[in-house]
């Protein structure tokens, strides 16, 4: 009885999880007008579809990227329009224990401990008919232990038929062949698809990491490229600067030696360096040699 309780347990309230859900419902609305979007001209206008189509929709990759496939698509829709479906494992927590039951052992189990109860009856009666010591304690202690097992057994029953019923109903909600799905089936379709939707939502979390990440990165690459040339100009001008100050340097030192220092028309001066710089564009680096005179 420990074990099979559960068993029925989540059957019943996984069929009442996916009745309930009004994230199932709307993912479900959103999928078929996303289809009929797709099939428009073809199969499009559908009124429903089949459960199984789900994950479907996991194995449609794009043919720009391979890695994204439909499902990932339909998230990005659903992290846009419709939040609220993102988080539509709350709807179904006992969906994925559900589809780890197996209807058709599970009957074998309930019919199993139904003989094995009869069978301690029927030893019961036969050892209230020979038991001649009455200080044997065998059978008040089972008749007590049978009385309380078959009210504990004739409740699992009730709550096995109650778990049946609604999940024949829940089929039909979906328009599903009650002869033809069992429990771990039907469950396990919404199992593996809540399985690739949380896995596709990591995904896409990934690839948006992934992608900030290049982007600061980027970031960072012209960053140091514009204070690397900013550091290049600043040196180049430097450079420049002491270039400049050691020509007039090397000027002063010729005009002295000619005695051009001593001229009363100072821009004659300047008027040599700008005709030494013009020279200098001319011939390439060679500079000028003042001749001179001792």
């Amino acid at each position: 009885l420990a074990e099979a309780k559960p068993k029925i347990e989540v059957i019943l309230l996984a069929s009442k999880e996916l009745c309930r859900s009004k994230r199932l419902k709307q993912l479900l609305e959103v999928v078929l007008a996303f289809g009929n979007y797709m099939n428009k001209g073809q199969r499009g206008n559908a009124f429903g579809f089949r459960i199984s189509s789900l994950n479907k929709i996991g194995d449609t990759k794009s043919s720009i990227d391979r890695s994204i496939t439909l499902l990932h698509y339909l998230i990005m829709i659903f992290e846009k329009n419709y939040p609220e479906i993102l988080t539509i494992q709350l709807d179904l927590l006992h969906v994925p224990f559900a589809a780890k039951v197996n209807l058709a052992e599970l009957d074998k189990e309930i019919k199993n401990l139904k003989n094995g109860l009869k069978a301690l009856e029927s030893e019961l009666e036969y050892q209230k008919r020979h038991t001649q010591n009455y200080e044997d304690k065998f059978v008040p202690v089972m008749s007590d232990f049978i009385t309380v097992a078959s009210f504990s057994f004739s409740e699992m029953e009730d709550l096995l038929a109650e778990a049946k019923d609604k999940y024949s109903k829940m089929l039909r909600h979906f328009s599903e062949d009650e002869t033809k799905m069992q429990p771990d089936e039907f469950f396990g379709i919404f199992d593996a698809f809540l399985q690739s939707f949380t896995e596709a939502k990591q995904d896409l979390e990934n690839m948006r990491r992934k992608k900030e990440e290049e982007e600061r990165r980027a970031r960072m690459e012209i960053m140091l490229k514009e204070q690397r040339e900013k550091e290049r100009r600043l040196k180049k001008a430097r450079a420049g600067s002491v270039s400049e100050e050691v020509g007039e340097f090397d000027d002063l030192v010729s005009a002295l030696r000619s005695g051009e220092v001593f001229d009363k028309d100072l821009s004659k001066l300047k008027r040599n360096r700008k005709r030494a710089g013009n020279q200098v564009l001319e011939c390439g680096r060679e500079r000028p040699v003042t001749k001179l005179n001792y």
